[in-house]
């Protein structure tokens, strides 16, 4: 072998070497989890959940750090082009790596296939379909054939332009083939007290921002947008169970590493994960957020977004959100 060629294989070879070893044994110092939206939130508290675990089972510090801005770009992009040593991890969902990309107004700087490798779902968020309690809507059925009656007058609320909401309810209004008016609003709780007051017909929110307005009476719920009921309110019907099949989806959330992080490594977060989210304990405490524990694997968390990109493309085209190309 020619010298040159054999020590170029060598210095492979060593930095192969190296690179396992440091897997092994990682982590030797504090690892920041970086979630792309405030302080202080659902995904905040989501977090910062299983990074206490992490920090016990894996005896280092695992921090929360949240990068907000650029609707969730900036703290991912930062993600997106850290080091792949493990000791830089996202958080974040559906909404980033699902709808950004069809909704996103400019090319993004990451891919969130390519630029990511998911370590593993954390939990899950059914949303609910609700209308104000002074309604006279029954069900689904009676507020799609209200606005059917009346197109183009009814409105219904999101949480802002190309968000899961506004995608979701779309997908529901070109499947009943009736025409709503889109408010978007900067939040859920002006969305709700428009729909509370009767100035929009409906909206979708996760339990945390509808649980009061639903114990005070305020608003009822006509639908959950999961596949399955919700055990949180298991008498309300699904979107399917209402009449509308193929309209499901749901918010998750779930962890990952910059591509090329090593793979020792992301199965011994990976584990460590699974083992915590499988329990009890964590199904009390993200219940108490109004999210279901799901210890599904990095593979199965890359699929689901291959499955809602697709899924929410024509949704995305349709309602005039798609990028240019």
């Amino acid at each position: 072998m020619h010298a040159g060629l054999f020590r170029m294989c060598l210095a492979v070879a060593l930095a192969g070497l190296a690179a396992i070893a440091n897997a092994q044994s990682w982590p030797t110092r504090t690892v920041r989890i970086v979630i792309p939206y405030a302080a202080g939130g659902g995904v905040d508290g989501a977090a910062r959940l299983v990074a206490n675990h992490l920090s016990q089972t894996l005896g280092q510090n695992f921090v929360v750090d949240a990068k907000p801005g650029g609707a969730t770009v900036i703290g991912t992009n930062a993600v997106a082009h850290a080091a792949p040593d493990g000791y830089t991890l996202l958080f974040t969902g559906s909404s980033t790596m699902s709808v950004l990309p069809l909704v996103h107004p400019t090319a993004l700087p990451f891919d969130p296939l390519k630029d990511f490798e998911p370590i593993g779902m954390v939990s899950r968020m059914p949303f609910f379909l609700v209308t104000s309690s002074s309604q006279p809507y029954r069900g689904l059925a009676d507020l799609m054939a209200d606005a059917r009656a009346k197109p183009g007058q009814l409105a219904f609320a999101s949480n802002g332009i190309g968000s899961m909401v506004h995608l979701g309810i779309a997908r529901l209004t070109q499947s009943a083939a009736v025409d709503m008016i889109h408010v978007p609003y900067p939040g859920f709780a002006p969305a709700l007290t428009d729909v509370v007051a009767g100035r929009v017909a409906m909206t979708m929110a996760d339990l945390a921002p509808i649980k009061g307005q639903l114990d005070a009476g305020a608003v009822k719920p006509l639908a959950v947008s999961s596949a399955g009921r919700s055990h949180f309110l298991p008498d309300v019907p699904t979107l399917a169970e209402a009449g509308y099949p193929g309209t499901e989806f749901e918010i998750w959330l779930a962890l990952f590493a910059p591509a090329g992080t090593p793979q020792p490594v992301i199965d011994t977060i990976g584990k460590a994960m699974r083992g915590y989210l499988g329990s009890p304990e964590a199904r009390e405490a993200y219940g108490r957020l109004g999210h279901e524990a799901d210890a599904s694997d990095g593979p199965s968390v890359r699929q689901r977004i291959v499955n809602e990109q697709k899924a929410f493309a024509p949704v995305a085209a349709a309602a005039g959100l798609a990028r240019k190309q």
